[in-house]
């Protein structure tokens, strides 16, 4: 073990001595008979173990000087291992050393074999204590990049200074969240400025897609998994629960989690525990929520298609994103916006809009929202050869969509009843059939004949 130590003996007799025995195992051996040098010696020198004496005036022998000396090493490096020596031996004092820092406490005369091995013993523990500090730093530093590369929220209208007064008030608190919205307005953007408004700011916010994940997955993905807890489990998995530690969990498409675990959800946001798949042992977590959807969760709930408890423990507050359509100029501002983003990206400096194009782009109702206008932008700046961004350079007539097959039925409800009143007559009544074929559960089907009057 090639490190440093320090001896810190008033007795030049006793420096000698440890000097002699330590000196082939540490790469180098500093000693002090002046406790007082020890401040100016650690801020100027690299130090992995002190060996400290407890008394250094003659007669006292109390060992308040060595506790003393022990604080005062142990605020200037925490990472310190310091081992305690004295004549005197006093279990008390040992006690008391050792509560206050101290990794060990050494009695003279000591016992080389002993002495070396607890020396080797303290060693371990400060390269321990500095390769956790070190990843600790590495992991803030981590934090901090992945927090501040993420795109930032453009919004002056009111709808949108709305929802940020609201986002500036959940923020301060740990509520859990729910943010609802059509596809494409910002759930996401909206998650990570609580998150980066939060005290929780300096922790990571950890992301799930729920609707980009498998049924089989989505136990092993959120709560994690022992080895052997199923056939591929080669290893030990955490689960973004457990990876969102003191940071924020942020569930996309909440909506999408399939029932048969909603109720694992709800007991590990009641308990602030979470079981890992093939395990028995509950883990306890500090986390902050924030659920998005596009669905609605409440007829959701009344088709027996989500918990009622679940929702009403994951929107203590609802924050609801306006469609682009309803944000007045920020159309503008966020097509601005993506211009110089899209423009620098494929080195087209200088692009502009004209005041033609941009009232097509305000006319246009967006059914994409922020998303489409974006890759709208995107296009429009690849594709234009000239300086200028005209009405010719964005389609967004009709006949750059998909035409809609024109529907039979006025509402869904009146598509789904005559569904259901088909799958009946098919299955001849049979309740156990029906559900089935329509993918619903024999409640929900009975819920939706109460519904329609069937």
């Amino acid at each position: 073990m090639k490190s440093n130590i320090l001896i810190v003996d008033d007795n030049q007799s006793v420096l000698t001595a440890l000097q002699m025995l330590i000196q082939t195992t540490f790469e180098e051996v500093f000693t002090l008979s002046n406790p007082n040098q020890i401040p100016s010696f650690l801020q100027q020198n690299s130090v992995d173990i002190v060996l400290l004496d407890m008394n250094f005036k003659a007669g006292i022998n109390t060992g308040n000087e060595g506790l003393y000396w022990l604080k005062q090493i142990l605020d200037i490096d925490k990472a310190i291992s310091v081992v305690m020596i004295t004549a005197y031996g006093d279990i008390e004092l040992a006690v008391r050393a050792v509560k206050e820092g101290a990794f060990d406490f050494i009695l003279k005369p000591w016992n080389n074999d002993k002495l070396l091995t607890t020396l080797n013993a303290a060693l371990k523990l400060r390269k321990s204590k500095s390769e956790t500090a070190r990843l600790k730093k590495t992991t803030g530093i981590l934090k901090r990049e992945l927090n501040a590369n993420m795109p930032v929220l453009i919004g002056e209208s009111n709808a949108m200074k709305r929802v940020m007064a609201m986002v500036k008030k959940v923020a301060a608190t740990d509520a859990n969240i729910l943010i609802t919205g059509e596809n494409g307005t910002g759930k996401e953007l909206i998650a990570r400025e609580i998150h980066n408004q939060s005290h929780r700011n300096n922790e990571i916010m950890v992301s799930v897609d729920m609707g980009a994940l498998s049924e089989t997955l989505f136990e092993s993905e959120l709560f994690g998994h022992t080895k052997g807890a199923f056939t591929d489990a080669g290893e030990e998995r955490i689960g973004k629960l457990e990876t969102a530690e003191k940071g924020t969990l942020f569930l996309d498409e909440i909506g999408n989690l399939p029932l048969s675990l909603q109720a694992k959800m709800l007991g590990a946001l009641q308990t602030r525990t979470i079981t890992k798949l093939g395990d028995n042992k509950a883990i306890p977590i500090d986390i902050r929520l924030i659920s998005a959807t596009n669905k609605d969760l409440k007829a959701m709930v009344t088709e027996g298609l989500f918990r009622e408890d679940l929702l009403y423990r994951i929107n203590t507050i609802t924050i609801q994103i306006p469609p682009l359509r309803e944000r007045e100029n920020d159309t503008l501002l966020l097509a601005g916006f993506f211009l110089d983003i899209y423009a620098e990206k494929y080195n087209k400096p200088g692009l502009s809009i004209t005041r033609g194009a941009k009232n097509k782009l305000l006319k246009y109702k967006w059914p994409g929202n922020v998303r489409e206008l974006q890759h709208c932008m995107e296009k429009a700046v690849i594709l234009t050869e000239e300086r200028v961004l005209d009405k010719s350079s964005f389609s967004l007539d009709s006949t750059d969509h998909y035409k809609k097959p024109a529907l039979p039925f006025d509402t869904i409800e009146e598509m789904e009843k005559q569904m259901i009143m088909a799958s009946i007559k098919k299955e001849n009544g049979n309740m156990s059939l029906v559900a089935k074929k329509l993918g619903i559960t024999r409640q929900t089907l009975y819920n939706k004949l109460k519904k329609y009057g069937l």
